[in-house]
């Protein structure tokens, strides 16, 4: 077991090593420019996002695929995974990580553009989309797309149990532990959200998307005003934050209260990492559900789903990273030594609201690790029915639910390393897809972006799935 632990962990580091970062980065860049930047209609894309067509084909609200895609996104990577980049690269790292977000913005909405054109429709009358659809139906070679669409369904099926379940639910449950006064058994812990999860997730899309709209904005507002009250008892240390992550970006040294920054190199490498993991742009998650969204053309909704990018890192993961800086800074008592990773620096940051400040990230981390699960099981079960049909709906749930009830007594640290290399064996046939039909993203950029409230004129074919 030590020896596979070995292999699995180099493995990781390979993957996620210089090569990968270069795809998702140079993609980024890449559809930035091709896209005309389009970060510059973010407003737009928000404006949107609470805008109802409901005449439109598909199976939930634009605002109700937003949610279940960053209910998916927003998760503990948000909290723990920013004081991961800031402990290992220092304050530069947040600049890299909010960079990665803004050019992020143009590949979230490459890949859900071509996720809603090439959607198709069940003969019961469900939405499905996704790399999957736009590798088979977007590329003249159908061989090699058929080939690549399979294997992202494969890989984003064997991801949803991994990061998006067994990991959470575990992360759930260490919670709990360690910060209830009564003792609760782990596996009852795993049945309580078994329960609660079947109930949700059997109801479909629907169900899913009616919880994670009412959900995902309460948690991201609770988290979000918890970081702004901290903020204004670091408010001096603000400033001094900001320059500290501009210089640091680019040159190694230190700052008040411990904090060191290692040089471009780390700071890129770790800030860089942790904003891919935080928005999942490019992995082709999220366009999994935007292909289920209500919307007249392939642009309205790429224009919401990449707003879902801005919030979760251009937003979350700076005002995060600001938390933990001025914290430290403000506070050159704390040891940075005796600090063992990023979650240790931010239950320091919420420590300093007196009272409520603890609870407060304790129910940050649950409701986000919990969101993720849902979001997680609609992407799965898109792609187990599309490598083997509507059977394997119940039984993928089945499976689903039973990650759920035993995760939390296993011990998922080897876990952990197999589904960051899922994710990314998940994100290169995505990003062939985008990469391959940018001309056709360009092209209908251009064209909807003239007119946003033109019917698409394209012919949904009807699949029996």
């Amino acid at each position: 077991m030590e020896a596979f632990s070995s292999i699995i962990t180099s493995l990781e580091n390979w993957i996620w090593g210089a090569p990968m970062l270069i795809l998702l980065c140079g993609t980024h860049i890449f559809m930035t420019l091709r896209t005309g930047f389009i970060q510059k209609k973010t407003f737009t894309g928000i404006r949107l996002s609470v805008t109802k067509d409901p005449d439109s084909p598909g199976d939930v609200s634009q605002f109700q695929a937003l949610t279940t895609a960053l209910a998916s996104t927003i998760g503990t990577g948000n909290i723990i995974g920013v004081g991961t980049a800031v402990y290992l690269g220092g304050p530069g790292a947040v600049l890299w990580c909010w960079l990665t977000g803004v050019f992020g913005i143009a590949t979230k909405y490459a890949e859900s553009l071509i996720a809603v054109k090439y959607r198709v429709q069940t003969a019961d009358g469900r939405m499905m989309g996704g790399a999957m659809y736009a590798l088979e139906r977007g590329l003249k070679w159908k061989k090699f797309g058929k080939t690549l669409a399979m294997l992202f369904a494969l890989f984003a099926m064997l991801a949803s149990f991994g990061i998006g379940c067994g990991t959470q639910i575990n992360a759930i449950a260490e919670v709990i532990e360690t910060n209830l006064p009564i003792g609760i058994p782990r596996i009852a812990i795993g049945i309580v959200f078994g329960i609660v999860t079947a109930i949700i997730i059997l109801g479909g899309i629907e169900s899913i998307a009616t919880v994670c709209e009412k959900l995902v904005p309460v948690m991201a507002l609770f988290y979000v005003l918890g970081c702004i009250v901290i903020l204004g008892i670091n408010f001096d240390y603000i400033l001094p934050a900001f320059r500290a992550i501009f210089t640091l970006a680019f040159r190694p040294g230190a700052v008040a209260g411990g904090l060191v920054g290692g040089g471009i190199r780390l700071a890129l490498q770790y800030g860089v990492a942790r904003g891919l993991f935080s928005n999942e742009s490019g992995m082709g998650s999220a366009p999994l559900v935007a292909s289920a969204a209500q919307t007249r053309n392939p642009v309205r909704q790429a224009l919401v789903s990449a707003t879902g990018t801005f919030w979760t890192t251009v937003v979350v993961c700076l005002v995060t990273g600001l938390v933990l800086i001025s914290t430290i800074m403000k506070n050159p008592a704390v040891d940075m030594a005796s600090i063992a990773n990023g979650g240790q620096m931010t239950t320091i940051a919420f420590a300093q609201i007196p009272y409520i400040g603890p609870a407060i990230l304790v129910f940050s981390i649950i409701t986000f690790a919990y969101s993720t699960i849902l979001g997680w099981s609609y992407y799965g079960e898109r792609a187990a029915e599309y490598l083997i049909g509507r059977r394997a709906i119940l039984p993928y749930k089945l499976v689903f639910l039973a990650v759920v009830v035993f995760s939390p007594v296993l011990a998922l640290d080897l876990i952990w390393s197999i589904a960051d290399i899922l994710n990314a064996l998940m994100a290169i046939p995505n990003l062939i897809a985008v990469l391959l039909l940018s001309g056709v993203i360009a092209q209908e950029t251009r064209h909807y972006l003239k007119n946003l409230d033109e019917e698409d004129m394209t012919e949904i074919p009807v699949v029996d799935r």
